[in-house]
């Protein structure tokens, strides 16, 4: 994995790359972590800084890593690893071994963040805000009917800086 520039995320499509290619969230160190895939999310420009935007429901796993730490990573593959991240995003860390079950190879950043030599694209970020979706802020009810209740606990939003960008 070799460090790119932030020039490299202009030539993705930001909603090919969260919304159909999908993505790892991973968060932790080496000794302790865990991944689960997303495909909501977004990135932008916000506080005069590269952000990502990403979604997750307290009652996942992966929501305690990224409550204790100050860094998460967003990784992005190539197809033939689909399945592998299908697996990431239906079972849970707590009773699978993502890891052997899918035969991703965890890497350690140099920040101390965790990714995969098999992403093809993986952003190292620092968490700047969270906040919780509140019922009261959904402006379009139907929003919350359909994708919430008995589909989980509303969302927090994480609001990332993304500090380096590697390449696979």
């Amino acid at each position: 994995m070799t460090r790119a520039t932030l020039d490299l995320l202009g030539k993705e499509n930001a909603f090919e790359l969260i919304g159909k290619e999908w993505m790892l969230v991973t968060a932790g160190d080496e000794s302790r972590f865990n991944t689960m895939t997303a495909s909501w999310g977004g990135l932008g420009w916000l506080w005069n800084k590269p952000v990502a935007f990403v979604f997750i429901r307290p009652e996942r796993y992966t929501h305690e890593f990224i409550e204790a730490s100050t860094r998460l990573t967003l990784s992005f593959y190539p197809e033939e690893y689909r399945k592998a991240l299908q697996l990431c995003g239906t079972k849970s860390g707590r009773d699978t071994d993502k890891v052997a079950a899918t035969g991703l190879q965890p890497v350690t950043l140099p920040s101390g963040a965790v990714s995969f030599a098999q992403a093809r694209l993986s952003l190292d970020c620092r968490k700047l805000f969270k906040a919780s979706m509140q019922e009261a802020g959904f402006l379009d009810a139907s929003l919350l009917d359909r994708w919430y209740g008995e589909h989980g606990g509303l969302h927090d939003v994480y609001v990332v800086e993304i500090e380096e960008v590697y390449e696979g």
